[in-house]
């Protein structure tokens, strides 16, 4: 901030430091009153990223958290959906949006719409729907693109299956004793190229068991390595496959506590009850 200086000769009258202090003031005020507008405009955004709660199918309780990023005001581009597909199948999403501001979140609304309509036609199939919501997105050309992986519960079949674009690998475990990363091909984040394709991967839900789905905010840090992030997940999982999907969210998301991370953080927990009677 510059200095004023005065001679003698050019000392302020007590009006005009009065006129100076209330000018000062203004301005003080009028930044108070932008940054709580960036505030509650973030916060409005973030609301509408994510549902209000994610719904209930026999055979599936479902659970999810978010922290917010812990740097400034930046938007978080974190989100996930979860919805009763065309075909009776539960879907389930979770991505990470390039970027954090307004027009990020704005995608992210975008990208929700797009995999809703899509499942909700002609194919639940998760490569099938990333597929398609790629190449819609593309058409867009709006610059952005998002990791994601989707997922398909078919209680029916006792199936879930799952594909993912560019995303951190989901974590399962069972009451049999099993337990693993899901490190299966993916394909390129959606929005980039068109044309691309996503591998699906099948599990055969054999016994009561949880899959947790992340985003890297929860397992990766500036000095903490995602493959430290995600065996400490695992861990996790593998101990507390039978817990309430709701203790199981809130243990893995304290894992972003060990990796420094200031980026904003979501958990999804699927908790396979075996199939309904």
């Amino acid at each position: 901030m510059s200095r004023l200086r005065f001679t003698r000769s050019q000392a302020p009258s007590g009006e005009e430091l009065l006129d100076t202090l209330v000018k000062l003031t203004g301005d003080v005020l009028d930044g108070i009153k932008l940054q709580q507008a960036r505030v509650e405009l973030a916060t409005a955004l973030q609301r509408l990223m994510l549902p209000s709660e994610l719904p209930q199918v026999p055979g599936l309780r479902t659970s999810a958290r978010y922290v917010p990023a812990r740097r400034g005001l930046d938007i978080g581009g974190d989100w996930y959906d979860a919805f009763t597909m065309g075909d009776g199948t539960f879907g389930v999403a979770i991505g990470d949006v390039q970027g954090h501001d307004a027009e990020a979140a704005a995608f992210v609304g975008q990208v929700r719409t797009a995999l809703r309509a899509v499942a909700g036609g002609t194919t639940t199939d998760p490569g099938a729907v990333l597929a398609r919501v790629n190449d819609l997105l593309v058409t867009m050309a709006c610059g952005l693109f998002v990791t994601c992986s989707f997922l398909r519960f078919d209680a029916a079949a006792g199936e879930l299956a799952d594909a993912r674009a560019g995303h951190v690998p989901a974590v399962w475990a069972d009451a049999d004793g099993r337990s693993d990363i899901v490190l299966d091909a993916g394909g390129l984040p959606l929005g980039m190229f068109p044309g691309e394709e996503y591998p699906v991967t099948r599990h055969p839900l054999t016994a009561q068991g949880a899959f947790v789905l992340l985003t890297d905010g929860v397992v990766e840090g500036p000095e903490f390595p995602i493959e430290r992030g995600l065996e400490a997940v695992a861990k996790l999982v593998g101990a507390g496959f039978d817990a309430d999907p709701d203790v199981l969210a809130s243990e893995v998301l304290r894992v972003a506590d060990l990796t420094g991370h200031d980026d904003d953080a979501a958990v999804v927990v699927l908790r396979y009850d075996g199939r309904p009677g």
